[in-house]
């Protein structure tokens, strides 16, 4: 024991201890370890280093205890993977754009997506709608409507429209083009197409579509009606054969039709047309025997002939009998050519005019805001919900990715290093310092492959160990010769890892190549690998408990095993000499 005293009170002794070795033998423990940290556990009295009463045993029984505290420390990851938590989902929300002559609710009941997921119908016609859409937010739609005397005021996100109604028309207030762009906006699907029901906005578009149609395959597989177009009435000067049927704008139903019988007849239709201020086609009028209507509805086909009774000249006006006829090739190949127009459209119908020569023509194709006719309402509107909860089923799914619970994000993430930069820390195989997570268990960061430099790239550590890069890249700080020494911080070693506010972090020993400026480092790297140091006495007995620790430990690295250890020995030191 006096042998140990004299030997600290030899200047020379003292002159060739490490840097800053007995100032930290002075400096009080930190409060701010966690539990987990080398200094909360060197705080605890050991039951081995009190049961010996002499100095000696004492001595020898701190060291040992040291020795256990740094072989002992995990050197991976203990994590416990959590219970998984079961993901309940959301019900779609479909958006139904109809009148409320047809509840289209009780047609999606039961149905779900995929077979798990709800369907949560809302129904409103366009006038009752009104929305906002963003670039990364989709479509908030705002539905207010009247049920039963009851205002219904209500604001969603949809997944999904079903498109029962016309989207415009020349009457006025009856155009809702702009609500139609609104949804396009916020990229939501729809039957048909919001794509095709904004180009459904204007016949004549429409009916340019057929002429391509008509030029592909033909009169006589695809008859289609003579018609021609006027964008104003300033071309309408005459039409070359009477009876004419003049349409204006864009209408439905049998609305804006005229038929025209002579030349006086149709100037003043002209007149009608300048001031509508619109575009008007003429098409020859047809004494039809019957109108013939082939509709679509997925796959499912029907086709229906309707006779009028009241003697109108419309059939769609007044009085007629409707009754269902076989399904032919040539009425097939007709909607199935339809059906392609405008990227595809799912629910089509076209109609045709079969004339008392018995000819057939075509003049008009409609989409999914077409009215149902027949027999076969509730098997056509079945069908189309159908149709709709197929097309659901083949979107994917909505939402980001979120991270699993048995895989946690790590925030700490090493920036890829330049070929020609030297590589700082320990070589494969040996561990990197643990640092604490935030309300978890410590990790430990994975190795990097050693990277062989030239011997003007490295130095040696001052206890001659481990061969270290004087790369101005370093993430640890540097101080020069004679500035004071640096103050410990509680962040760790990593240099990526960011200090958060509540987070408890383990005070890190300073390694021992902190004592050299950076242009001292560049002087070096000039001059070839300095040989071996001598090491004195109290480096002699630091490495050999470095090299005794290392079988216990596999391959550790030489400078943080070896820090660890020089700071476990200066606190037995100061336990012992404190008295």
């Amino acid at each position: 024991m006096n042998f140990l005293r004299r030997r600290l009170s030899d200047s020379s002794f003292v002159a060739n201890l490490p840097n800053g070795y007995m100032t930290d033998l002075q400096r009080p423990d930190s409060s701010t370890s966690s539990p987990a940290s080398p200094a909360m556990e060197r705080r605890h009295p050991q039951p081995l280093a009190a049961s010996f009463s002499s100095p000696g045993s004492s001595l020898f029984s701190s060291f040992s205890s040291a020795m256990k505290q740094t072989s002992q420390a995990p050197l991976g990851p203990m994590e416990s993977p959590g219970p998984s938590t079961p993901v309940v989902q959301r019900p779609r929300i479909l958006l139904v754009i109809d009148d409320a002559h047809t509840d289209w609710a009780k047609y999606f009941h039961g149905k779900k997506v995929n077979g798990e997921i709800e369907i949560r119908v809302e129904q409103a016609e366009f006038s009752e709608l009104n929305l906002a859409a963003y670039v990364t937010g989709g479509c908030m739609v705002d539905m207010q409507v009247v049920r039963n005397g009851t205002k219904i005021v209500r604001s969603f996100k949809p997944d999904f429209i079903l498109v029962r109604q016309h989207a415009y028309s020349m009457a006025l207030g009856e155009d809702y083009r702009s609500l139609v762009i609104g949804l396009q906006y916020g990229g939501l699907p729809a039957v048909n197409s919001l794509y095709s029901v904004y180009n459904f906005c204007s016949k004549p578009w429409v009916f340019s579509q057929l002429i391509k149609i008509f030029h592909s395959l033909g009169p006589e597989k695809f008859p289609l009606v003579e018609q021609t177009f006027f964008p104003n009435h300033k071309p309408m000067l005459t039409a070359p054969h009477f009876p004419v049927v003049v349409k204006l704008g864009h209408a439905h139903a049998g609305m804006g039709k005229i038929k025209v019988e002579n030349q006086h007849d149709y100037q003043d239709i002209t007149s009608m047309v300048a001031m509508a201020k619109t575009y008007a086609t003429t098409e020859a009028f047809i004494d039809s025997k019957y109108d013939i209507r082939i509709q679509k509805i997925g796959s499912n086909y029907k086709a229906y002939m309707r006779t009028s009774i009241s003697g109108n000249w419309k059939a769609n006006t007044g009085s007629a009998m409707l009754e269902q006829v076989a399904m032919t090739e040539r009425y097939r190949l007709w909607v199935d050519s339809c059906s392609e127009m405008f990227g595809g459209l799912d629910i089509c119908a076209v109609k045709a005019v079969h004339s008392k020569d018995g000819r057939d023509y075509i003049i008009e194709v409609m989409d999914s805001s077409m009215p149902l006719i027949g027999e076969h309402l509730e098997e056509d509107k079945q069908l189309m919900a159908d149709l709709v909860v197929s097309k659901m089923s083949q979107l994917p799914m909505p939402g980001g990715t979120v991270p699993s619970p048995l895989r946690p994000w790590t925030p700490q993430t090493k920036p890829a290093k330049p070929p020609g930069q030297a590589q700082l820390g320990p070589p494969l195989g040996q561990p990197q310092p643990r640092t604490p997570t935030q309300g978890g268990p410590r990790q430990a960061q994975s190795p990097q492959p050693p990277r062989s430099g030239s011997p003007s790239q490295q130095r040696l550590s001052p206890q001659g160990q481990q061969p270290l890069s004087p790369s101005s890249g370093s993430p640890q700080q540097q101080r020069s010769p004679g500035s004071p020494q640096l103050s410990r911080t509680s962040g760790g070693s990593s240099p990526n890892q960011v200090s958060k506010p509540g987070t408890t972090l383990t005070s890190q020993p300073r390694p021992p190549m902190q004592s050299r400026s950076t242009s001292q480092q560049g002087d070096e790297s000039k001059k070839p690998a300095a040989p071996h140091p001598h090491l004195n006495k109290s480096q002699s007995l630091t490495n050999s408990l470095s090299t005794s620790d290392a079988s216990q430990r596999g391959t550790p690295s030489e400078d943080e095993a070896k820090a660890e250890t020089i700071r476990n020995l200066r606190k037995s030191f100061a336990s012992l000499f404190s008295d």
